[in-house]
């Protein structure tokens, strides 16, 4: 088992004050491992980076669905008014309500929805969740499924299609799972699994079948509708952009980031194993640039590729920048 390589560091004036270590790994269009750093076979939880692979059942199932709908599913959104709306219309499309959602509630990270809500002295609904429309797309294809009302159990007819999705993406059988925020299962595989699903995700405009075809019309809408995936001033929304959709990439929390890259037919995965989303940000930034997806001189870029931090006057007091194993 390879150690993790430094992905960031933190410098202060010439000081080094913080380093934030992990693994990554780029697959190409046969699963095979083109370049890592760190142990490849490192048994992780991609959390809402595989938000896609959750998604493909529901687009195999033939449902008819949006471009904006696709992309809603594969997002952690801010859950700012265009999110919940989005999510709100679509449940109402299906017949369904809020309350039919297992997602729980939380505050949205978009600071606008975050103080009508405050101002209002109202409480967050599952709407404003990050995941509400993954979850909204578990309920359509619950009803094609026809299971119970619980659909987040890892035993339920939903979660076993998203399972057998799973591990078919990343080619083997995976170890076990744990439950997401969202209530959902969240199933485990090696960091080298999660890059070859990548990897299959970005060779699917060019192959055939119901699975490849769902997988390309799942990258198409995220690369197309990057601000429904997070939201605005968020790095998937800002770097999607900064790449005019050639490449869609994913978060997911205690900083796992992927990327689908369909021209040059590339999946990538890390994960910062002290969960520090800033680290991963700039270090799936580095490798876009590494791979020629992303200009390191676009003004969207600076915000998480050799990026000041700054500090209550407004002054520069700090950089993040990618650690010596990217360097």
């Amino acid at each position: 088992m390879s150690s993790a390589v430094e992905l960031a560091q933190v410098w202060r004036g010439e000081v080094l004050e913080s380093v934030h270590h992990g693994h990554a790994v780029i697959c190409d269009s046969s699963g095979g491992i083109v370049e890592a750093w760190g142990d490849p076979d490192l048994v992780m939880l991609p959390r809402s980076s595989c938000k896609m692979i959750q998604a493909l059942p529901l687009v195999e199932s033939g449902a008819g669905l949006t471009d904006s709908q696709l992309a809603l599913a594969c997002a952690s959104h801010s859950g700012a008014s265009l999110h919940t709306g989005m999510a709100g219309a679509w449940l109402e499309e299906i017949g369904l309500g809020e309350p039919d959602l297992r997602c729980g509630s939380h505050m949205p990270k978009d600071e606008e929805a975050h103080h009508r809500l405050i101002r209002a002295g109202a409480e967050p609904c599952q709407l404003h969740n990050n995941c509400s429309g993954k979850h909204v797309g578990f309920l359509m294809l619950n009803q094609r499924l026809k299971g119970d009302a619980d659909y987040v159990e890892p035993d339920h007819p939903v979660q076993l299609a998203v399972r057998a999705a799973f591990e078919e993406v990343t080619g083997a059988e995976s170890p076990g799972y744990g439950i997401d925020g969202c209530s959902a299962p969240n199933f485990a595989t090696t960091l080298a699994g999660l890059g070859r699903a990548m990897a299959f995700f970005a060779n699917a405009h060019r192959a055939s079948g119901a699975r490849a075809g769902a997988a390309a019309r799942l990258v198409a809408a995220m690369a197309r509708h990057p601000v429904l995936v997070a939201g605005e001033g968020r790095a998937c929304t800002d770097l999607m952009r900064a790449m005019e959709g050639r490449v869609a990439i994913k978060t997911g929390a205690e900083a796992v980031y992927v990327a689908i890259l369909p021209e040059a037919g590339l999946g990538v995965a890390l994960k910062v194993m002290d969960g520090a989303t800033r680290a991963a940000e700039c270090a799936i930034a580095a490798i876009l640039i590494r791979l020629g997806v992303l200009s390191a001189e676009h003004p969207a870029v600076e915000k998480y590729w050799n990026a000041p931090l700054v500090n209550c006057r407004g002054r520069r007091a700090a950089w993040i920048r990618p650690g010596t194993g990217l360097a």
